[in-house]
């Protein structure tokens, strides 16, 4: 069966530790793809600090679209929204019976699970990878179920900081693949 990682996130926008995380999953799990679920609306984030949706696949896609290994999915895009995870990966498993998910989350997420819709049902169907984050150790995570803890590269890099470097007037060409950061600058995003 083919094992498939869920990269579910807003990605406004998708930056070069988004990519580092998917290719040290690729990398070191068995799972050889990843797909970078774009979300609509996360029920736990405000909606009014996103980019409209087909802006932040645009720069998805663009990211992903020289790599094989990953993929970029609309998926939520034509589910009820808010999104719920466990809706999506209900869907996804008709549309592809073939394929095991798993989900990819930073620590932070995972200490947040308990808030997500139908929590449990995640974690009785679906393996997780957990990815550390910064200022947040996954060591202290009561951890039930089919986790991972992967031992990736500490990111330092956020969406929110890039936002915030464009709105001041700084460069983040370096902080974003080139095709995605591309897009951005031509659009004029976060300015």
């Amino acid at each position: 069966m083919k094992k498939v990682a869920l990269f579910f996130g807003s990605f406004n926008p998708i930056h070069i530790g988004h990519m580092i995380i998917a290719d040290h999953v690729v990398n070191h799990t068995q799972c050889k793809e990843v797909w970078f679920v774009v979300s609509p609306h996360n029920p736990l984030k405000d909606k009014k600090t996103l980019l409209a949706d087909h802006h932040r696949l645009a720069m998805v896609v663009r990211a992903t679209e020289n790599d094989m290994r990953f993929r970029a999915s609309d998926i939520e895009f034509h589910l009820d929204q808010p999104s719920y995870t466990v809706n999506t990966l209900v869907h996804l498993k008709e549309k592809y019976p073939n394929v095991e998910f798993s989900l990819l989350l930073g620590g932070d997420n995972l200490a947040s699970l308990h808030k997500w819709k139908n929590f449990e049902s995640i974690l009785e169907n679906h393996p997780i990878i957990c990815y550390s984050r910064p200022h947040f150790d996954t060591s202290e995570l009561d951890l039930k179920g089919n986790i991972t803890i992967l031992d990736a590269p500490l990111m330092q890099i956020s969406s929110s900081h890039i936002r915030k470097q464009i709105a001041e007037g700084h460069s983040v060409k370096y902080l974003m693949p080139l095709e995605a950061w591309q897009y951005l600058d031509e659009m004029n995003f976060y300015r």
